[in-house]
Parts: C-alpha cells; structure tokens; sequence
C-alpha cells in the first residue's frame, strides 16, 4: 500500500508536486494557510513546499503531527533576495531537523524547477531528482517516491549534504533567473 501525502503549501512547487505524485498512483493532498496541521495529520509522509521564510510559522502549524513521520523538505534556503539564507557548516534542512526533532527530514526536490516536478521530465530527458536524510528508510522511501513521478532518483547521502544540494538549487536559479538560461533546465546525473 502507498503510503498517504500531505503537501504543505499549494503555490508552484507543491501544485506541481500534487500532480505528480497523484499521476503516480498516491494518495495525497495539499494544504492552504488554515488546514496545515489536518493534512499532516493525515498524511504518512509531508512535503513542506513553502517559501525558506515560511518555516518556522510552519513548524509551530505543524505540531507534533510530523511526529515519526517522514518530512521532505523541498525548500530552497534563500533570504527576500535571493541569497543562500544559511551557510556551509549547516543547510536549511539540518535546521529543520533540529526544529522538528521527531520526524525524520529528507531533503528532495529542491534543485529541480517547478514545472518540471509533475513528470520528472525535460524535452524527453529524464531528470535527477536527488535525496538526503540520515534514516535510511525514509531517504529509501523518498527515492521510492522520486521514480515514481518519473525521476532518475539518486541518494545524496546523509543530510548533511543538504548544504551541497542548497547549493546547487540556488546555482538553479542563478542560471535559470539571473543569468537568463530560463527554466527550461535541469541537472541529469550520469552514473
């Protein structure tokens, strides 16, 4: 049996994770500002798909509902404007863990653009989703989730490797907005 979604935060990254997890056979719903506590509540596994400003508001939403549960955290840790919001001695995902002791943080999704969550796919390449956590059950069940949208979902390590993939979601939207390459990019891992 697959196991149930919650979604915290309904704009472009958990919109477009609804749609592919759905299309992926799971059960899953999404949040708005008043019912984050329900939908965790009734998920097995929670995406935050929030803005990195959001998660402190969040957590305190959150309760003890993640507790033991498995929490992706698909953020990308920037500040209002567009600066790495955390350094290269932690990530925004450690952090997470240490807000959220109780559940079990796994960072994905963070270093792929929106529009390209839904199939895991780019002009007909598949693209790489990458996973970090320290339980190896979640991370497994993270990467589970990762090829079952369409994703090449590669483990990342344990979560402190989070500063890396922060990193490299942040160099994403360097290229994509900044430097005017557009979103119409994402990073494939040869292996």
């Amino acid at each position: 049996m697959k196991s149930k979604i919650g979604i915290i935060g309904s704009g472009n990254v958990g919109s477009a994770l609804q749609k592919g997890i759905s299309k992926a056979g799971y059960e899953v719903r999404i949040s708005n500002e008043e019912n984050v506590a329900e939908v965790a509540g009734g998920a097995d596994i929670v995406i935050l798909a929030v803005p990195f400003t959001a998660v402190d508001d969040v957590i305190k939403k959150l309760g003890n509902t993640v507790k033991g549960k498995i929490l992706i955290d698909a953020t990308n840790a920037l500040t209002p404007d567009f600066q790495l919001a955390v350094g290269f001695t932690t990530s925004g995902a450690e952090e997470l863990q240490k807000k959220a002791p109780q559940a079990k943080v796994v960072k994905a999704f963070n270093t792929v653009f929106a529009q390209n969550m839904e199939s895991g796919k780019l002009n007909g390449k598949t693209l790489t989703a990458f996973a970090a956590g320290d339980d190896e059950s979640a991370k497994k069940q993270v990467l589970e989730l990762e090829k079952a949208i369409g994703f090449d979902a590669v483990d990342a390590g344990p979560l402190a490797n989070s500063r890396q993939l922060e990193a490299l979601g942040y160099f994403n939207i360097q290229l994509g907005y900044f430097l005017k390459n557009g979103t119409e990019t994402g990073f494939i891992y040869a292996h």
